[in-house]
C-alpha cells in the first residue's frame, strides 16, 4: 500500500509543481511523467497546455514590441532597449548613439504606385537598414508610417556618422519593387549620450529636431544642435501668435499695383499680407509664410486673405474704382477639392463679379501634384476666377502640362527681371518667356521692375504689365487710392504736355 500510495502521490507532487512554474510564467521545460494510466495522460494534457500558453505568449510579445510588416522592433520595444541602454552607459561611463531616420519621398511612392509598393519599400529599406548595423547589440526599429530609429549603445558620434553616411548609401542604391525603379532617400537627425541629454524622451526629442534639420536643408543627416531647440521654441512661439494675428484680424493686407505697360493705366492690384506685431514689430512674409507652409497653417491664412481681399475689391467697387484683385493660393490649397465652393461662397458673400478675381499659383506648387492642381484650376476658371501663374521659370514645369492648364497671366520671376542687364541669358528668358505667353494668347506680367530702365526694356520687349519698386510698394488700402490718383494725374499732365515733353 505504501508502494502504490507513493507511485500516485509523486506524480500528483509534479504536476502540482509543473503548475507552479506555468503560473509563474516558466514554460522551459516539459513535466516528465512516463505513465500510461490516467496520471500519464494528464501530464500530457498539461505538456500540450504549456506549448498553446508559450505560443500564445510569444504571439502577443511579437504584436506588443516588433513590427508586424517588417520585422523590427517597434516603438515600445526600441524604448525598452534605449531605456536599458542609458543605464549601461551611466554605470559604464561610456557613450551612445541615436539616431531618428525619416524617408524622403515615400508619400509620393505611396501615392503614386499605391500602398502595396510602398509596404513592399519599407520591407527593403529595413532589410537595408539592417545589414547596416556594425554588431548584434545595435537596434533598428520602425517607429511607425516611414520613421526608423537606429540605437548604438557603445558608439560615439564619430561612429554615428559612419554608420549614416553608411545608412544614406545604402538607400541610395537603386530599389526595384514589381518592376518600377523606386526613388527613396532619408534624412537622419544624430544624438549622443551624455552630450545631448541623458533622459530618453530629452534624447528622442532632440534627435527628432536634428533629423527635420536635416530635411529642411537637405543635408543627409545633421547633429543636433541647442540653437536648433531654440529656433523650435521660437517657431513655437510663433505658431501661437500668428493664430491669434489671424483670429484678431491683426493681420493687413497691402495692395502692390500692375501697370499696363501699353497705356499706363492700373485696372489690376496684387493683396499680399502683413504682420504688425505688437512687441515684434514688422515680421516680413518671408519669415512666417514658409513656417505657416510646413505646418499647414496657411490655409487658414490663404481663407483670411481671400476674404479680405474679396471685401476690399467690393468695396472700391462701392467708390467707383475698378481695380481687379489677385490673391496668392497655396500648394496645400490647389490640391483640395474644395476651394472652388470656398471661393464661389467668399463672392456671393461680398457681391463681387468673378472676373474681379485673380488667383496666382507657383509654378512649383502646381508641379507638386498636376493632375489635381489642374483639375481644381479647371473649377476655378468655369466659375469665371482668372488665373495667373506666379514666379514663372523657377518651377521647371512642363510645357505638356502647360497646355493643359486653364491660366489667363504668366509671371516671370524678378530674379530674371533684376538680372537682365547683368546676365543675358536673364534676358533670353524674359524674351522667351514673353513671346511663349502671348503664342499661347496669355498675358505676361514682370515682377521686380526697380529702375526706369527695367521699365523701358520690358516694353522694347513687348511685355504687357509690370509691377515693382520703381513703380510702387505695396500699400494699405487708403495711401493706395491716393496713389492712384497721383498715377492718373501725372499721366493726364504727360498726355497734355505731349510725347516729347513727357
Amino acid at each position: 500500500s505504501v508502494l502504490m500510495a507513493r507511485s500516485v502521490t509523486r506524480p500528483i507532487a509534479a504536476l502540482t509543481q509543473f503548475s507552479k512554474r506555468i503560473g509563474q510564467g516558466d514554460y522551459a521545460a516539459p513535466i516528465e511523467i512516463r505513465q500510461n494510466d490516467e496520471i500519464g495522460e494528464l501530464a500530457r494534457a498539461f505538456n500540450q497546455m504549456r506549448d498553446g500558453i508559450s505560443e500564445r505568449e510569444k504571439r502577443i510579445t511579437e504584436l506588443a514590441y516588433m513590427d508586424r510588416l517588417t520585422g523590427l522592433p517597434n516603438r515600445a520595444l526600441f524604448n525598452d532597449r534605449l531605456q536599458q541602454a542609458i543605464g549601461a552607459a551611466t554605470r559604464s561611463k561610456r557613450p551612445l548613439a541615436v539616431m531618428m531616420m525619416d524617408l524622403d519621398r515615400f508619400k509620393y511612392v505611396n501615392d503614386t504606385l499605391g500602398h502595396p509598393i510602398g509596404d513592399m519599400l519599407l520591407c527593403e529599406v529595413a532589410k537595408r537598414l539592417r545589414a547596416a548595423l556594425h554588431r548584434k547589440t545595435d537596434t533598428v526599429a520602425r517607429l511607425g508610417g516611414d520613421e526608423f530609429a537606429v540605437l548604438l549603445p557603445t558608439d560615439d558620434l564619430a561612429s554615428a556618422r559612419f554608420l549614416a553616411t553608411r545608412m544614406l548609401n545604402a538607400l541610395e542604391e537603386p530599389i526595384t519593387i514589381e518592376g518600377q525603379l523606386v526613388d527613396v532617400g532619408a534624412s537622419i537627425g544624430i544624438v549622443t549620450f551624455p552630450q545631448n541629454g541623458t533622459d530618453m524622451n530629452v534624447l528622442l526629442r532632440r534627435a527628432d529636431i536634428a533629423m527635420y534639420v536635416a530635411k529642411r536643408s537637405n543635408l543627409g543627416y545633421a547633429l543636433y544642435d541647442e540653437r536648433h531647440d531654440q529656433n523650435n521654441a521660437e517657431r513655437l512661439s510663433l505658431m501661437s501668435e500668428l493664430r491669434q494675428a489671424v483670429e484678431h484680424d491683426q493681420l493687413t493686407l497691402y495692395y502692390q499695383p500692375k501697370v499696363d505697360l501699353a497705356t499706363h493705366r492700373v485696372k489690376y492690384v496684387e493683396a499680399l499680407v502683413r504682420w504688425d506685431h505688437p512687441t515684434r514689430g514688422f515680421v516680413s512674409p518671408d519669415q512666417f509664410i514658409p513656417f505657416a507652409e510646413q505646418t499647414g497653417y496657411i490655409k487658414t491664412i490663404s481663407r483670411w486673405v481671400a476674404d479680405k481681399a474679396i471685401a476690399q475689391c467690393a468695396a472700391w467697387r462701392r467708390q467707383g474704382i475698378e481695380l481687379a484683385v489677385s490673391v496668392n493660393v497655396s500648394a496645400r490649397e490647389l490640391i483640395q477639392s474644395t476651394l472652388p465652393e470656398i471661393f464661389q461662397g467668399l463672392l456671393d458673400k461680398h457681391g463681387v463679379a468673378p472676373e474681379s478675381i485673380w488667383i496666382e499659383i507657383t509654378e512649383s506648387a502646381i508641379m507638386d501634384d498636376p493632375n489635381h492642381a489642374i483639375e481644381t484650376l479647371d473649377r476655378l476658371h468655369a466659375l469665371g476666377i482668372r488665373l495667373s501663374i506666379d514666379d514663372f521659370g523657377t518651377g521647371y514645369s512642363s510645357l505638356s502640362y502647360l497646355k493643359r492648364m486653364p491660366v489667363d497671366e504668366l509671371k516671370i520671376d524678378k530674379s530674371f527681371v533684376m538680372g537682365m542687364f547683368q546676365h543675358k541669358d536673364d534676358e533670353t528668358i524674359v524674351r522667351s518667356t514673353i513671346d511663349l505667353g502671348h503664342n499661347m494668347g496669355l498675358k505676361v506680367v514682370a515682377e521686380g521692375v526697380e529702375t526706369e530702365e527695367m521699365l523701358e526694356r520690358l516694353k522694347a520687349l513687348r511685355c504687357d504689365l509690370a509691377q515693382g519698386y520703381h513703380l510702387s510698394r505695396p500699400l494699405p488700402p487708403a495711401k493706395l487710392e491716393a496713389w492712384l490718383d497721383a498715377w492718373r494725374e501725372s499721366n493726364e499732365q504727360a498726355l497734355i504736355a505731349g510725347p516729347e515733353e513727357a
